[in-house]
């Protein structure tokens, strides 16, 4: 799960992730973040509270926690498609069912903001095609209210049992050489 990025003056930094699904999605928003510079703009992350114009009343993490609750919160489950199992994870339609049920919207289509919002601050993170499509705007909306659109919580323990990782051979050759710094990835 390890990938290089090769800076300006020819230097190599490597990053390793805890799993494929986080690999990949650091190397998306480093791409996005690249092609915002290369084209001349400001890289600024947006601010969803701004961008869907949420409530002041609402507090994303205080959300996000109860939704993690082991007791009363979305049940992290084992989901199969399309010959991979999705470990720690759960469906679009059960966030929209809890945030139903636990009163914190009012209809489905309040949900579908809501949740949007959750993916968009990194409090939710898509798992499978689907979501993955939905969350890079090829979708009308980011999340989806869908039984076979996955998300999982990004501190869960998620991973993905039959992901070939065969395109993303590194060679030994490239590690030679002395840790300067070691730490962990942090997206904020």
């Amino acid at each position: 799960f390890v990938f290089k990025l090769t800076a300006a003056k020819q230097q190599d930094h490597f990053f390793q992730a805890a799993y494929l699904e986080e690999r990949d999605a650091w190397v998306r928003d480093i791409k996005k973040a690249i092609r915002c510079i290369d084209g001349g703009q400001r890289f600024a992350r947006k601010s969803t509270r701004k961008s869907i114009r949420l409530p002041e009343t609402i507090n994303l993490s205080a959300l996000y926690l109860s939704m993690k609750d082991p007791e009363k919160g979305i049940k992290e489950l084992k989901l199969e498609k399309d010959k991979k199992v999705f470990n720690h994870c759960f469906t679009g339609m059960s966030v929209i069912d809890w945030l139903v049920s636990s009163n914190s919207i009012r209809n489905r289509k309040e949900g579908l903001m809501l949740a949007s919002s959750l993916l968009s601050e990194g409090y939710l993170q898509p798992a499978g095609d689907t979501s993955k499509a939905a969350a890079e705007g090829l979708s009308d909306t980011p999340f989806l209210d869908l039984s076979d659109a996955y998300y999982y919580f990004p501190d869960s323990g998620f991973f993905c049992e039959g992901n070939s990782s065969d395109d993303d051979v590194v060679l030994k050759e490239e590690f030679r050489g002395m840790v300067v710094k070691q730490g962990c990835l942090l997206k904020q």
